[in-house]
């Protein structure tokens, strides 16, 4: 066995049930690292579970008991054969420590270590008696002192971003590497009609990509536009957890404002950037906007949101403080008069959706913004996305280049938006410009809609912007979508327009990107996703 390096064996995974064992000492943890009441708009600290798992596993290791191969065989491997995050092992540079303590415990007892299996056994058993130990009245307390400093941030320190969503029809799990230096971009898009498994795909990526980082010096947070409140309902508390988050995660403008203003703030700088944003504003509201706003209307508008910042010294301002600089642009015959631009800003006021300050920095942190009780196509909905979106690029502005090693780049936040559609039909500038931004700040994008043709905009092609399509079962089929997508046609694209019609709920379809570059074999390739909700 000491010629063995047990954290090099190929395909070790957690034993069945880890998941819930352990959810004891995670919140026994952070009962005793938060203070009983925090302050407005301070996060608890939520512990990422590979570090609660690595801490069970140190201190189970440290246990002298005596070890016996017999012990392992009440413990199976699970179903989905999931794997330990990429860093579970080196973090901080403690794979040694592991490696030699393993070595010492099971030094005497004959196996096959280079098993996945057997190895993946040990390790779950290593675990769950640090789990043990834990539990034990004062033990907590006092391992507490000891836990692992965080280490110094270097490059080397990027996660793999290799996403394992399920696995392809001949039983290979399947990937998507999304920060490799190879590949062109992040963005992810999807389409599936109702009932085809989106919401569980979405789960499967936002689990995979948050426990391959948030254990990391480069932890990847996002933000969730929940159309259908699914992600933010109390009984669906324990998705959360799968995220590494909790229900403070959770923005509800319906209840609350949300504690951002999605306004820029030009404090110091020349006016004419002002009047260029101006206009940005006033075509975003007119394109929301459900009866036509005239160009005289589109003209004032934009002169009321530059009145309004020349008032506050180009600080950010507020919808209120554009309606009253509107209404006062209007001839005084007219100031009680109700047009199509008063009724939209008038639908934003009466709703209160956004605070007239920042109190949280969006990325940050994860959020999921509930939109579960609003109108999915109506003004406040559709406003709620836009300048969110709008205030995650000019963050984006703001920050470095990501950073970069010799095989991977950094990613530092993704936006997520289910039911993507409503905000596809019109030129969305923001969600256009935070697609571009793309791999020069670490901005990853996952976009979910219907029909697959929702995607072929005719402001903006984002399947010409997509890293990965993965294409579910649809109501329709769109023969274009699926020639641009694969680069098939005739006999091929007929073979690909069957396998669409028949796939199944939580199957897909997404494009071979090396046999399209050869042009040989199927363009294409289906995958059945992993369950997790």
């Amino acid at each position: 066995m000491n010629n063995i390096n047990l954290l090099t064996v190929k395909g070790v995974t957690a034993i069945q049930g880890m998941h819930d064992r352990i959810m004891d000492v995670k919140t026994m943890l952070e009962q005793r690292l938060n203070l009983e009441e925090q302050t407005e708009n301070v996060r608890p600290i939520v512990l990422n579970f590979s570090v609660v798992l690595r801490i069970c596993l140190l201190i189970g290791l440290s246990d002298k008991s005596p070890r016996r191969i017999d012990d392992l065989a009440a413990y199976n491997i699970t179903v989905s054969r999931t794997p330990y995050a990429t860093t579970f092992f080196t973090k901080s540079d403690i794979g040694s420590m592991f490696e030699t303590l393993l070595k010492m415990r099971y030094h005497d007892v004959e196996a096959d270590w280079t098993s996945a299996n057997l190895v993946s056994r040990v390790i779950g058993r290593e675990i769950l008696r640090g789990r043990e130990i834990l539990l034990k009245e004062g033990v907590i307390d006092e391992w507490l002192t000891y836990m692992p400093l965080r280490g110094s941030r270097s490059t080397t320190d990027i996660p793999e971003l290799n996403l394992c969503i399920g696995q392809y029809d001949n039983g290979m799990d399947a990937y998507l590497d999304i920060n490799s230096r190879s590949i062109a971009n992040t963005q992810i898009l999807v389409a599936g009609t109702t009932g085809s498994g989106k919401s569980n795909l979405l789960a499967v990526l936002i689990h995979q990509i948050r426990s391959a980082s948030s254990d990391t010096h480069y932890p990847v947070n996002f933000l969730l536009f929940d159309y259908k409140g699914e992600f933010s309902d109390p009984a669906n508390a324990e998705w959360l957890q799968l995220f590494d988050t909790d229900r403070t995660a959770i923005l509800d403008p319906m209840e609350k404002a949300l504690p951002f203003t999605p306004f820029k703030d030009f404090n110091g700088r020349p006016i004419n950037e002002v009047n260029l944003y101006a206009t940005t504003i006033a075509a975003a509201l007119s394109a929301i906007a459900p009866a036509r706003i005239s160009a005289n209307m589109d003209n004032r508008l934009s002169e009321a949101i530059i009145n309004a910042y020349k008032k506050k010294s180009l600080k950010p301002v507020t919808f209120k403080e554009v309606l009253e600089h509107y209404i006062a642009l209007l001839p005084e015959s007219k100031q009680d008069d109700t047009d199509s631009v008063i009724s939209v800003l008038n639908q934003l006021v009466r709703n209160n959706i956004f605070a007239d300050e920042d109190k949280i920095d969006l990325t940050a942190n994860c959020y999921i913004i509930n939109l579960g009780r609003f109108v999915k196509d109506g003004i406040v909905a559709k406003a709620i996305v836009y300048f969110v979106v709008s205030k995650l690029n000019n963050i984006y502005e703001n920050l470095p280049k990501q950073a970069v090693n010799d095989e991977r780049v950094e990613l530092r936040h993704f936006t997520i938006i289910d039911e993507a559609h409503y905000m596809l039909s019109f030129e969305n500038k923001p969600l256009q410009n935070l697609i571009a931004v793309g791999r020069n700040k670490g901005m990853s994008i996952i976009l979910a809609t219907q029909n697959m043709e929702s995607f072929k905009s005719r402001y903006f092609d984002f399947y010409a912007n997509a890293q990965y399509p993965l294409i579910m079962r649809q109501q329709q089929q769109n023969d274009n979508v699926l020639k641009d997508l694969f680069g098939v046609s005739g006999s091929a694209l007929q073979e690909i327009k069957q396998a669409v019609a028949g796939l199944q709920k939580g199957e897909l379809i997404t494009k071979d990107a090396n046999n399209m570059a050869l042009g040989i074999g199927k363009h294409w390739q289906k995958i059945k996703v992993t369950h997790l909700i």
